[in-house]
Parts: C-alpha cells; sequence; structure tokens
C-alpha cells in the first residue's frame, strides 16, 4: 500500500501544482484587465452617469415642487427651498457633467494611444516572440511617423498607410496565434501524461508560426528603416511595397491556420 500511496501523493503534488499555476496565470489577466487605464476611465465614467443621473432627478423633484408653489398649491416656505435646492443640485449636475466630459476626452486619447495585451506567462512559450513583437510595434510605429512626414521623407502617404494597416493586421494574427499556444500549453500541462504528445507536438509548431510571423514583422520594421535612412534613394515605394506584401501575405497565412 505505501508505494500506491507515494504515487498518489506525487499526483496530488502535481495536479494541484499546475491548478495553482493555472489560477495564478488567471488572476494575473484579471487583475492587469480589472487595472487597465481604459477599464478605471470606464468604471469612472459609470460612476459619474450614475450621480448625474441622480442629480437630474432631484432636478425634475424640485421643478415639480417649484411649480406648485407658483400655483399655490403648497406654501411659499416650501416653493423657496425647492429654489434654493434647484439652485445648488443645478451646480452639482454642472460640475458632474463637465467632470464625465473630461473623462470621455481622456477615453479618447486612450483610443488612440496602441493597445498592448498582457504579455504572457514567463513560463510559456509565447513570452518571447510576444516580447519581440511589442518592441517591433513600437519601433514601427515611430518609423511609419518620420516617414510620413512630409519635411522629413518623400515616401507617398498610401505606401505608409499600407504599412501601417498590414502591420496591424499582422500583429492581429500574432497575437491569435498566441492565445492559442497557451490555450494548447494549458491542455498540455492537465492531460494525462499518455496524451501529452501531440500537444507537445501542437505547441512546437505554434511556436514555429509564431516565431516566423514575428520575423516577418520585423522584416517590415527593417524595411522601414531602410526607407528612413535612404529616403531620397531611388523608389522608397518598392522597398516598403515588397516587405509590406510580404508581412500582408504572412498575417493571411497565419490566420487561415489559426482557424
Amino acid at each position: 500500500m505505501e508505494p500506491r500511496r507515494k504515487v498518489a501523493g506525487e499526483i496530488a503534488q502535481i495536479i494541484g501544482g499546475q491548478l495553482q499555476g493555472q489560477v495564478a496565470d488567471q488572476v494575473k489577466r484579471r487583475y492587469a484587465a480589472w487595472n487597465d487605464p481604459r477599464a478605471k476611465l470606464d468604471r469612472r465614467y459609470r460612476r459619474s452617469s450614475r450621480v448625474l443621473a441622480f442629480w437630474l432627478i432631484v432636478l425634475a423633484l424640485l421643478t415639480a415642487v417649484g411649480t406648485l408653489a407658483l400655483l399655490n398649491v403648497i406654501g411659499p416656505g416650501i416653493g423657496v427651498a425647492a429654489a434654493l435646492g434647484f439652485a445648488g443640485t443645478s451646480v452639482l449636475a454642472v460640475r458632474t457633467n463637465m467632470k464625465m466630459r473630461g473623462i470621455d476626452a481622456a477615453r479618447r486619447e486612450l483610443a488612440i494611444a496602441p493597445v498592448h495585451e498582457p504579455l504572457p506567462a514567463r513560463s510559456s512559450a509565447a513570452r518571447q516572440p510576444m516580447e519581440r513583437l511589442e518592441d517591433a510595434e513600437d519601433t514601427l510605429r515611430e518609423l511609419l511617423r518620420q516617414l510620413d512626414s512630409a519635411a522629413l521623407t518623400s515616401v507617398p502617404t498610401d505606401s505608409v498607410e499600407q504599412a501601417r494597416a498590414t502591420g496591424s493586421e499582422a500583429s492581429s494574427a500574432l497575437r491569435a496565434v498566441s492565445r492559442q499556444l497557451q490555450a494548447v500549453e494549458r491542455a498540455r500541462d492537465t492531460a494525462p501524461p499518455l496524451q501529452r504528445a501531440p500537444l507537445v507536438e501542437g505547441v512546437r509548431r505554434l511556436r514555429t508560426q509564431l516565431d516566423e510571423g514575428v520575423d516577418g514583422y520585423c522584416g517590415l520594421v527593417a524595411a522601414a528603416g531602410r526607407v528612413l535612412a535612404e529616403s531620397t534613394a531611388s523608389n522608397p515605394r518598392q522597398v516598403l511595397g515588397d516587405a509590406t506584401d510580404h508581412l500582408a501575405g504572412l498575417a493571411s497565412a497565419l490566420r487561415e491556420l489559426s482557424r
């Protein structure tokens, strides 16, 4: 019985460790989502909206009381109190409305800024490619911003816009593959040992796709850098266009594979 108990204890420890890892990842993702600046602004906006709705209801009630006072249905003292309350509540309603406008403006500014998903766990095979992708995204964004400046380069605007759109599509496709890889990793970690081989192979294949996709994205970054460095050279449109077309084809292939 002792060997059986020992084996059962080891299995329980392994399963417990795996569950703890999964729970920790879920907690980290939820914590990151809760503390996201956009989520914070959304919560503030909803709270302010509820407060404004409350003030509007109070204003409507005070207006009704004031109307009754004007019609001599109720005493003038109550009408005066209603008028004072109306004035104070109006100030609070205006301040709340101004606060909501400020929050909404901040939300619009954040909407323009790039959104970065939380990086995969350090133990995930998707972590390193996603770190490379984030760095490449920041670099490409700055390169295209400069290429789009008529004062700096003579690169056609349509070429820059096409490169920007293709880069965004490729990033989305790569993040979809990253999410797939992480899901397969969780399945691999919870599967019985004898059933893990196909999942291990799936992780390896998805990691290869991620590496190839990020390499393609970095190729577009390199092309944009060359065009910026030699913006007065011959035919910058072709250099940037070739890299854009290559990345577009790679992103399309990744989307098909993810389906």
